[in-house]
């Protein structure tokens, strides 16, 4: 009997324990939604986290509808945008394993009018964005192309024609033209359409009850109303007829059927490991360059742990799914409003989730002046980026050499470690055997700075302009297919937005040229031949990217 009690007694400790524990780490998943979504009133987000293929964290926030005053529900139904692109990639993959296509098949075998400009353009190029085809929703208005039905064939035909921006396998380029393709390809060799394919193959095989083909005609339980923020608050947003996103974005879902179908990729339900490690290790460019995008799929890093992802954005959407593959992990995030970056959300639960959390600003502790400077000086990482760390007014700071010096605080976490503000990007220092000093830096991924000796360049001055100046920048810009950037004007302050990212301001340089406090980047405003705002220039990375005004 006594025995048997202590064993009781044991077995409820370890039972207590293992609850508090969850409580704890709830708490933490429920701080990082409050950090994001601290607004009950604001449009929403539905979130959820598994460990092992089972729920452990399930979460509505704010609005499913603004005008209803409908409070969001876990069981809401969102657009997914392109996240449809990894149900698009497991359908072609599924095929391969039927023996129906080869990904090194030419499109032209399944669609022989397609003008291939005498290029060989592959399933595998249409896969990982490689075709050089040009991507349809960047070409004209899509505010505008969005709102007009197009069955399948109108589609293909309004791109067809364009000329290649390069030629297969040369570059990575993000394509929604490649992915309607890959739903023609589906068509031509199930003899159904892509909506019933998927519903009949996928959907219904694995019991995901709330997910279909978006309809803006059919009534949908649970479906949520889409949002965009304008300078006067939250719109309805733009007008999209579900005939346009087609395989590239069509598809519409909930997080827990979300669940079930990132369970079926784990246990190989659909489609043999052997395909799955296609989809999600990345893929090559011709000259053998390693691209971290697969089939539907992008490889991730976090923390040291590796997964894949993607993202969707599309207006009034952003959604975001990471799958971490050793720990099991998998975190989904559905958002109603494209002015919400759901994908920080899942990112820093998805770390959580894993036991390695980024630091926050309760974490930060006092540091003498005398401790920050052993770490002043500039270091020169293995990507050949040169980082200065140095003090002003009392406080350490970091300066990565760029097209904009952009300067950022860092703040101690101990005597060697700092972190960035609300962006889980960290720096370790510390001194090697010689005495030389090194600093790990912590993004997506480590790499290493060794000290050098390099004076610091100037940081960017920035200059106050007025209203009137900087009003005709104000408007909607395409930086990529589905990926808009807006541009705010609030007294006498510029601001820009990208699609799924948070609003952060950007500041003169001169009349035409800003740039950013929060990340290293510049812009500038062009001008057309009647002296209106035509695009701007995004100087980021060693890459110029031009964005063209839409709206």
């Amino acid at each position: 009997m006594k025995t048997f009690y202590s064993s009781a007694l044991f077995l409820m400790s370890i039972l207590f324990t293992t609850t508090i524990s969850a409580q704890n780490q709830n708490q933490q998943f429920d701080d990082i939604v409050a950090q994001h979504y601290n607004n009950v009133d604001a449009p929403g987000a539905t979130i959820l986290i598994s460990k092992n293929g089972k729920t452990i964290y399930r979460k509505a926030v704010g609005k499913s509808s603004l005008e209803l005053d409908v409070d969001m529900v876990s069981e809401n139904v969102f657009m997914l945008a392109s996240i449809t692109k990894q149900f698009t990639a497991v359908a072609i993959l599924m095929l391969e394993e039927q023996g129906k296509l080869s990904l090194n098949d030419p499109i032209t075998k399944f669609i022989p009018d397609y003008p291939t400009h005498g290029k060989t353009i592959t399933v595998h190029h249409l896969l990982n964005h490689t075709s050089g085809i040009k991507s349809y929703t960047g070409i004209g208005n899509l505010v505008e192309v969005a709102r007009n039905d197009k069955t399948l064939d109108e589609l293909i035909d309004y791109f067809k024609d364009e000329p290649m921006d390069f030629d297969p396998g040369e570059e990575f380029r993000y394509n929604n033209s490649g992915y309607v393709l890959l739903g023609k390809i589906i068509e031509v060799l199930s003899g159904d359409t892509y909506e019933n394919y998927i519903e009949k193959h996928m959907f219904d095989r694995l019991g995901m009850k709330s997910s279909s083909y978006g309809n803006n005609r059919e009534l949908v339980i649970n479906r949520v109303e889409a949002y965009e923020e304008e300078d006067s608050g939250y719109v309805n947003a733009s007008y999209l007829s579900m005939t346009l996103p087609h395989a590239a974005g069509a598809l519409t879902s909930t997080i827990d059927d979300m669940l079930k179908w990132q369970n079926a990729l784990t246990n190989n339900t659909l489609i043999k490991s052997t395909s799955l490690d296609k989809a999600i290790n990345g893929s090559k460019l011709n000259n053998g360059e390693h691209i971290p995008y697969g089939y539907g799929l992008g490889e991730m890093n976090l923390k040291g742990s590796k997964g894949y992802t993607h993202s969707g954005g599309i207006f009034g959407t952003s959604t975001n799914g990471i799958y971490l593959i050793d720990e099991n992990v998998y975190v989904v995030g559905l958002s109603n409003c494209s002015c919400n970056d759901i994908g920080a959300v899942t990112r820093n639960l998805a770390a959580t989730a894993i036991g390695k959390p980024f630091p926050t600003m309760k974490d930060v502790i006092t540091l003498s002046e005398d401790k920050m400077k052993q770490w002043v000086g500039a270091y020169e990482f293995e990507d050949g980026a040169i980082r200065h760390i140095f003090i002003k007014d009392g406080q350490l700071k970091s300066m990565r050499e760029s097209e904009t010096n952009t300067i950022f605080e860092i703040f101690p976490l101990s005597e060697n470690r700092f972190m960035f503000k609300d962006s889980g990007t960290e720096y370790m220092f510390s001194k090697t055997a010689d005495g030389k000093r090194q600093a790990i830096f912590t993004a997506n991924k480590e790499s290493i700075g060794k000290e050098v000796n390099k004076p610091m360049p100037e940081a960017r001055k920035e200059i106050t302009l007025s209203n009137t100046v900087l009003k005709p920048y104000a408007g909607k810009y395409e930086l990529a297919p589905n990926f808009h950037v807006e541009v705010t004007i609030e007294d006498n302050q510029i601001f820009a937005q990208a699609t799924g990212q948070g609003k952060f301001e950007i500041f003169a340089e001169n009349e035409s040229t800003f740039f950013a406090k929060v990340t290293p980047l510049k812009v500038t405003f062009n001008k057309n031949d009647s002296n209106k705002i035509e695009s701007f220039t995004l100087y980021q990375g060693g890459q110029e990217t031009v964005a063209k005004k839409v709206e």
